[in-house]
């Protein structure tokens, strides 16, 4: 993707979104991180369906470590993985208790000290609670970052960078969620909907999806 061509990429995003949004549910600064630490290897939509009933009775580190692992366990295990999280989070609680006084440190270092806790991880959270511009790159931002040309990459951290490099600071804050949703409900891996795509004339991939023929 030409640099020329960003700026309009990213404005025709502003435009049908102004104010994206983590689709993930929470709370507080804690729940936040707690759901996206659960959200690995997972969708959105199953998270939700789990914290829901999960932060009613522990909105708080203190609460949820009082679940204990069995208890934790049963709460969230529609989620994959549900018995590594468990522990990770259990033992992050225990963390942050002791360490920040219940709070979720703004550091990347310190966040990504928690157990359970990567890079993704701590750039959500950096995002969404602390309004820093991060670039948090999960499968569907790797996706459209190299299908449309705007940020190409063989691994999730060289994505980042480009990304941090090639999106205009005007957009940096909010341009993580645009792309997310973008691939998710678009730009989708096994046949993205160009004929809805309201970024196609600047994206570089070729073989547009044309739309599809009404059934006779």
């Amino acid at each position: 993707m030409k640099k020329s061509d960003i700026p309009h990429f990213f404005a025709a995003l502003q435009a049908a979104n102004p104010h994206p949004q983590t689709e993930l549910e929470y709370g507080s600064h804690f729940q936040l991180l707690a759901a996206v630490l659960l959200s690995a290897q997972a969708t959105d939509a199953g998270v939700n369906k789990a914290t829901r009933r999960l932060f009613q009775v522990a909105p708080t580190p203190q609460a949820m470590l009082a679940l204990g692992l069995e208890g934790l366990e049963q709460h969230i295990k529609t989620i994959g993985l549900y018995r590594t999280k468990a522990k990770n989070l259990l033992v992050t609680c225990q963390v942050l208790i002791e360490r920040y006084g219940g709070e979720i440190p703004r550091t990347r270092q310190e966040l990504e000290a928690l157990p359970g806790v990567g890079r993704k991880t701590a750039n959500v959270v950096l995002n969404v609670a602390f309004g820093e511009p991060t670039m948090a790159v999960d499968t569907h931002i790797f996706r459209v970052a190299n299908r449309t040309g705007l940020a190409p990459g063989k691994t999730p951290l060289e994505v980042e960078l480009k990304l941090l490099k090639r999106v205009p600071p005007e957009y940096a804050l909010h341009a993580h969620h645009w792309l997310i949703l973008l691939g998710r409900y678009v730009c989708q891996a096994r046949k993205p909907r160009c004929w809805e795509c309201r970024v196609s004339t600047w994206c570089d991939y070729k073989p547009k999806t044309p739309a599809p023929t009404a059934a006779r």
